[in-house]
């Protein structure tokens, strides 16, 4: 289902700006009959919320409203048109006009899906013929592992958090307990794994949270989560390697308050392992942290200052001292936080843009994945440019007050910057096989392309 991304991903303050404009944004009543070019939702419009909103947007989930009727639809019509014709849903803010644009999770409409829904709208939101509906999409129960369907098995291996009781209304909490786990008689690799906030409530109150196991003197990132980010599943031949011995997982879980006591929240986390024997053929080390708040010399985040109805912008760097494949990333600021992008500066000078947010909101931690064959390949050498640039100004949606000087810190109202970047080191050899069979493809499609 298009809608994946949108799995388990809501927060308090879209919840409540959203809520706010349904009050002036409510639809009259129409007609239920329909001409037979008329946009009706029936027919044009139900297949595209069935297919990319109501794994959210349904009765007894944690959307602010179900979209899985006609009624609804209605009901919250002149709200959908205004959210899909700003691309503000379903939430993807990659700028489409620089960077790689191949991605294995886009939930972006068509221009033709939002031209679709902005016509229905604009023509009275018409139900149409009942025999016109889709039958009703297959929706994955509240409270399942995700990756459980995708996979066809439930997880090898699931570990969980101590329980925290989330207070009705405050600032941010961080819950951070270690926990010890039963360890592995022997070895395994990781394919892919899920963190699970509860439902519905620990998805509401989870804003984002990491889990890191430690096996001896080892410490492994074994699942880290955002709101919109919940799972991950890592390129055919690559895996996290667990190695066996007693174990203990530390988390690290960033709640918010929403208006409502949540008691005894527990968060888990659940593995996929490659089959018992099998090992791929490359190690990751999965979603790293690469800092941009930390630059110059100084204490992290001792340059950030932003002024009142101000901006500001950090840059930061990082070299890669060994051929990369990146899989994705995944930006991470606070509620001034308006654009991130990463950029590639190779050996040789040349300078590409891999991909850029230019909308960015910190109601959604999204992860961008890239396709197979768009996953950058970058040679030793290459520096990684981090661009971040933060808006204080009152044109900023979720400014919660543009008069405030602004500094680094933990909490939705200070700030930060980094971006989580999936990362795979790779020997020369394979960099260069896969550069080898990456040219060989595009040549093919080109010669395909061009009839030779």
């Amino acid at each position: 289902m298009k809608g994946a991304i949108m799995r388990g991903v809501t927060w308090a303050n879209s919840s409540a700006l959203l809520a706010a404009s349904v009050a002036v944004l409510v639809a009259p009543p129409v007609a239920a009959s329909a001409a037979p070019q008329e946009l009706t939702f029936a027919r044009d419009v139900a297949p595209i919320l069935y297919e990319n909103c109501v794994e959210c947007h349904r009765p007894g989930s944690f959307a602010p409203m179900s979209l899985l009727t006609y009624e609804n639809a209605r009901l919250y019509a002149p709200l959908m048109k205004t959210k899909v014709q700003t691309r503000q849903m379903p939430p993807w803010h990659v700028d489409r006009t620089v960077g790689i644009q191949d991605y294995a999770n886009d939930t972006s409409l068509t221009d033709e899906e939002i031209a679709t829904i902005v016509g229905w709208v604009d023509g009275g939101a018409i139900k149409g013929n009942d025999a016109d509906m889709p039958s009703l999409p297959d929706l994955p129960k509240g409270g399942a592992w995700q990756l459980e369907e995708q996979l066809g098995r439930a997880p090898d291996m699931i570990v969980r958090s101590a329980a925290y009781d989330v207070i009705a209304n405050g600032q941010d909490q961080w819950w951070g307990p270690t926990m010890a786990v039963e360890g592995l008689d022997e070895a395994r690799w990781i394919q892919s794994y899920e963190f699970k906030p509860a439902y519905p409530m620990g998805l509401k109150v989870v804003h984002h949270g990491h889990a890191y196991l430690r096996v001896g003197n080892q410490n492994l990132q074994i699942a880290h989560y955002g709101v919109g980010k919940r799972y991950e599943s890592f390129p055919e031949g690559v895996g996290m390697l667990i190695p066996p011995g007693e174990a203990e997982v530390t988390w690290n879980l960033h709640y918010f308050p929403v208006g409502e006591r949540v008691e005894s929240d527990v968060v888990e986390v659940g593995l996929w392992f490659y089959p018992e024997g099998e090992e791929p053929e490359i190690r990751t080390r999965g979603e790293v942290l690469m800092r941009v708040d930390y630059m110059n010399g100084m204490p992290r985040g001792g340059d950030i200052l932003i002024p009142p109805y101000g901006k500001q912008v950090l840059q930061g760097v990082h070299v890669l001292r060994r051929p990369t494949l990146i899989s994705s990333f995944r930006p991470h600021m606070h509620m001034r936080g308006k654009e991130m992008s990463m950029e590639a500066v190779y050996p040789d000078g040349r300078r590409e843009m891999l991909g850029k947010v230019s909308d960015y909101r910190h109601i959604w931690q999204l992860s961008y994945q890239f396709t197979e064959g768009a996953q950058p390949l970058l040679p030793a050498g290459t520096t990684l440019l981090f661009t971040s640039v933060f808006d204080n100004s009152a044109e900023n949606p979720l400014n919660p007050d543009p008069t405030q000087w602004v500094v680094f810190g933990r909490r939705g109202v200070d700030e930060m910057s980094h971006m989580w970047v999936g990362i795979t080191d790779l020997e020369q050899e394979e960099y260069e096989r896969r550069v080898a069979e990456r040219q060989q493809r595009e040549q093919q499609i080109a010669a395909r392309d061009g009839g030779g």
